[in-house]
């Protein structure tokens, strides 16, 4: 006769909908019971709709009577979902984009855009379909990391069909403008520019629309906000004092509007020697773990400064794309793989700490 544990073991086999992650291994499978009148199953599923409800329900029910060969009963702890409130809670999504994730930074020369870019092209690794919105208007450097030359198609309609390259669907205001056009705008313009990009761009299906923001917390930051529901802020930051004060400021201004913050990513966290390997704390080290900690969000990793990331960005091709088994690829990976779990779990009504 079948076991509890064996019973659990055959329900690793029940995907989560639309997630490769089994619902075992988001912790819902809470007890398995059997006794002379078949098998209960209780699973905790606190925030699904019905649907999904329904969906899991039928598959754990017949995935547990194939593997135990009796009547099984399935009961679902299920609490009401809770209603939306506060600043953005209208913020209407973009049609076919799942998750809408920005990278962010409370100051400029973190190297926020170099994060985004490999943070994009991880995520295609990790098997997803990826769009990159370049929101720096004043200085976009996204099409120089992409190696980008050709301007995006604007159709009869007027809307605009991104550029594809490397795997990513990618919009910047770097295509409309010569290297050497200083884009000579007052905010009204920028928050247009941010509108179009969002609204009128031909996204098509996307697991993940990722946004480069510009640094600080200005027209374009509040724009984003305030149009789209953003599954998170990513804050990238360096060591030294003067970045970290300005992570409270992008923190602050994520949870003012209701945006969960997925985590911290401590840029030039040291340098390795390419000679020696050695290693130097040339600004510190570990001053976005603990400003993590004082924030209580996660800690998504560390990024080394090392020639390699700085040369690859330069040609156009980033280290995860040129070199996805170079260690520090490694890292990039990982923090996509962070924020990945993360974004399953939140869907799944599973409490992220």
């Amino acid at each position: 006769m079948a076991t509890p544990q064996d019973l659990r073991e055959a329900l690793k086999k029940v995907k989560y909908p639309g997630f490769s992650r089994d619902i075992v291994s988001f912790g819902m499978v809470k007890d398995i019971q059997i006794g002379s009148r078949g098998v209960t199953v209780e699973l905790a599923m606190s925030a699904a709709s019905e649907d999904v409800v329904a969906r899991v329900r039928d598959e754990v029910a017949a995935t547990v009577a194939a593997a135990a060969g009796l009547p099984v009963q399935v009961v679902v702890e299920q609490a009401p979902r809770p209603a939306a409130a506060g600043p953005g809670a209208g913020r209407q999504g973009i049609p076919g984009v799942r998750h809408i994730v920005a990278i962010a930074s409370g100051k400029g020369g973190v190297g926020k855009s170099t994060v985004a870019v490999n943070v994009a092209c991880a995520f295609t690794r990790l098997g997803h379909s990826v769009g990159l919105l370049d929101a720096d208007v004043y200085g976009p450097s996204v099409p120089l990391m992409l190696g980008l030359h050709e301007k995006p198609e604007i159709r009869p309609d007027r809307r605009i069909r991104p550029v594809e390259r490397l795997g990513l669907t990618v919009i910047s205001m770097g295509m409309f403008v010569g290297e050497r056009t200083p884009v000579v705008w007052r905010g009204p313009m920028v928050t247009k520019l941010i509108t179009e990009f969002l609204r009128n761009v031909d996204w098509g299906d996307l697991d993940y629309l990722v946004l480069d923001l510009p640094p600080g917390t200005g027209d374009a930051q509040l724009t984003v906000v305030q149009q789209v529901p953003l599954a998170g802020g990513v804050i990238v930051t360096t060591p030294q004092d003067v970045a970290l004060l300005d992570v409270k400021r992008a923190v602050t201004m994520f949870r003012q509007v209701n945006a969960p913050v997925l985590g911290v990513v401590e840029n030039m966290s040291y340098h390795v020697c390419s000679g020696c390997g050695s290693r130097a704390d040339i600004f510190g080290h570990g001053g976005g773990e603990a400003m993590a900690r004082q924030f209580g969000v996660p800690f998504l990793g560390e990024i080394p400064l090392v020639g390699e990331i700085r040369a690859a960005g330069d040609r156009g091709v980033p280290l995860v794309a040129a070199d996805p088994d170079h260690p520090q690829s490694r890292a990039f990976l990982e923090i996509a793989a962070a924020v990945d779990t993360q974004l399953e779990e939140r869907a799944a009504g599973i409490e992220v700490r």
